[in-house]
């Protein structure tokens, strides 16, 4: 232990509700400074997904790849081409609710609109699938009127649904770090 983690470590609560705004105040400093470990840990995240493929024709990493190099090639924002290369970030935890967990990642970082496409994004891809599971293909309908729609069904059916194809032309992670650090870097917001 560095005689500055001592110090903090001395200097700090052991009860929140025993806490001082000086305290938080130190911390939120500590917090900033320490903001790039975010990118650090998505990108970690997104290389984890090369070890899942789950029956389809790429692995998931190259999946959330190739959707994103969809987005940047048909011209969208930066904070949208990082949303859709996470956008199945959760299916390093969970693939039953990787969105949400998805959507929670990059919430602090992107718009509502952006959080609200990926939230969404399995009911939106269910037009392609979710009649096998005997479920309703139609579920995005539910979303209609959405200020997000129109996105989030650009993201489905030109991005998502058409990235499982292992000749396609696909952007490097390296190449979309530089993306993934200035939107994780960015302040955040609760």
């Amino acid at each position: 232990m560095t005689s500055t983690d001592a110090k903090t470590r001395d200097q700090t609560f052991t009860r929140m509700d025993e806490s001082t705004a000086e305290q938080w105040q130190a911390i939120a400093v500590e917090t900033a400074t320490n903001q790039p470990r975010v990118a650090e840990r998505v990108l970690t995240m997104l290389a984890s997904l090369a070890d899942i493929t789950d029956g389809f024709a790429v692995d998931q990493l190259t999946h959330s790849l190739q959707t994103a190099t969809r987005a940047e090639e048909a011209g969208a924002e930066t904070e949208v081409v990082v949303a859709s290369l996470c956008h199945d970030i959760g299916k390093a935890v969970s693939v039953t609710n990787h969105p949400k967990i998805a959507a929670e990642i990059i919430k602090p970082y992107v718009s509502p609109d952006v959080y609200h496409m990926i939230a969404a994004h399995q009911d939106f891809q269910g037009r392609h699938y979710y009649e096998y599971f005997k479920m309703d293909a139609n579920a995005r309908d539910k979303y209609q009127g959405e200020p997000w729609y129109e996105l989030a069904e650009r993201f489905a059916d030109e991005w998502d649904q058409t990235s499982f194809d292992p000749d396609y032309p696909t952007l490097p992670l390296e190449h979309f770090e530089p993306m993934v650090r200035e939107v994780f870097g960015r302040p955040f917001s609760i």
